[in-house]
């Protein structure tokens, strides 16, 4: 086999083994010379920002003519609160595994730790500031955008979801005169899901940036310090995404191994840039390609970065009782009960928040009284390495709530699901509203 022909598969059919490659170049770099590995920030920055501009019209154009194409419009609402059922479930046992887990093991009552002598200070005075101009409420008054234009502009996904479904429900009261407008907007979701396969052969380039960023920035000095807390979090969360969702994928009579192998490219770059929003057009293409109905895949999989934070659920449990056991305040089941009712609020609020598990977790804190709010001091230098595994841990609900939604509505394909799992060369599904653009890189 040529050179030619191996790099071309290394960017094409195996692109996740080149994602893998660079981020351990990227480690490595970023541990050898810390001030070079810090300095690559714009890559991984410049990677991210590409792909979610490119998030708002695959979103728009995915929901219209998903929706468009879909027999009764009752059928919306149906699916969404099927897929809010789930999403309300999963997090709610990520909440109570963190408890758990926390309390079985206490990692943070050797610390002793007082509070007097810390003080909010640098990036986490600016968490706190903006947790107590948080409301819970916040996240649902701004569903509503400004304008129609400025839903895709401001880079929040709910506002685009509000406006994708208003018009697609307006183009399909059109009938035969909203027909023309839904294919038009296949044909741009076409072109934008051929722009996203171009932008994903940088997909290497910007995790080796980004994870050269995380280890030069924060370097393993930072990580051993908190070392069994975050090794914790990080087994935890494994463990999590196997059994849990691995009872999910069994009910949809798949595989949970095989489904992180068909997604391994988009695991591996949320691995790399600690950012699982930057997967979502693909992430949505590749569940279409699996079997998942195109209207249930465009309702679920937006509405899920909003609702479906079950990373964000895990870490809540873990660092809020690691700090209640650093300063050494014994909490009773009531009290760990209560914070877990709040959480089960705050944490619907996390969809388009810069450092959203810490804004919440401060929020949370501050409002109960339960655990002085300063103790995010003490985690908030291995922040960086813990958002890598909420990260991984809500993709993969994002990748289970559209399959289970699907097999509950009745719509998924299991045959066609198995055989692409299986490495069947299966042709992509034929729907009367859009032709099929090449496939962005797979694994």
């Amino acid at each position: 086999m040529s050179l030619r022909s191996i790099l071309r598969s290394a960017f094409t059919t195996k692109l996740y083994v080149t994602v893998l490659v660079a981020i351990a170049a990227g480690a490595a770099l970023g541990l050898a010379a810390p001030g070079v590995g810090a300095s690559l920030e714009p890559i991984g920055t410049g990677f991210i920002g590409l792909i979610q501009m490119l998030i708002a019209p695959v979103v728009f154009c995915t929901i219209v003519t998903g929706i468009a194409s879909a027999g009764e419009l009752t059928s919306v609402g149906r699916v969404g609160v099927k897929a809010l059922v789930y999403f309300e479930v999963v997090t709610t046992i990520a909440l109570v595994v963190g408890l758990v887990v926390m309390d079985v093991f206490r990692p943070g009552a050797a610390l002793h730790a007082d509070p007097a002598s810390l003080s909010i200070s640098g990036s986490a005075q600016q968490y706190v500031q903006r947790a107590e101009s948080t409301h819970w409420y916040d996240f649902l008054l701004n569903i509503i955008p400004n304008g129609v234009v400025s839903a895709f502009t401001e880079g929040n996904v709910l506002q685009v979801l509000l406006v994708s479904i208003l018009f697609a429900i307006a183009f399909k009261a059109m009938g035969p005169a909203g027909e023309p407008i839904v294919r038009a907007v296949g044909r741009i979701g076409d072109a934008t899901f051929v722009v996203i396969r171009l932008v994903m052969y940088l997909a290497p380039l910007g995790a080796f940036g980004a994870m050269a960023y995380t280890t030069g920035r924060f370097g393993v000095t930072t990580l051993m310090s908190l070392g069994g807390f975050v090794l914790l979090f990080w087994v935890s969360g494994i463990v999590f995404c196997l059994l849990v969702f691995g009872v999910v994928a069994r009910i949809c009579g798949l595989r949970i191994l095989k489904l992180y192998r068909y997604f391994s490219p988009e695991l591996l770059i949320t691995l790399g840039t600690s950012n699982y929003e930057v997967v979502m057009p693909a992430l949505m293409r590749k569940l279409i390609h699996l079997g998942a109905p195109k209207q249930v895949v465009g309702l679920v999989v937006p509405s899920g970065y909003a609702f479906n934070g079950d990373g964000v659920c895990l870490y809540l449990g873990f660092a809020s009782l690691f700090i209640a056991q650093a300063f050494d305040i014994d909490m009773s089941l009531w009290q760990q009960i209560g914070l877990l009712a709040v959480f089960m609020i705050t944490s619907k609020g996390s969809a388009g928040v810069a450092g959203a598990g810490f804004v919440i977790l401060a929020a949370t804190l501050n409002t109960t009284a339960a655990v002085p709010v300063v103790g995010i001091m003490l985690i908030i230098g291995v922040d960086r390495f813990m958002s890598i595994m909420r990260g991984l841990v809500s993709l993969s609900g994002q990748i289970m709530g559209s399959l289970i939604v699907s097999r509950w509505e009745r719509g998924l394909d299991v045959d066609r699901a198995r055989a692409v799992l299986d490495g069947v060369d299966v042709p992509e599904p034929t729907e009367p509203t859009e032709a099929r653009p090449e496939a962005v890189p797979t694994a």
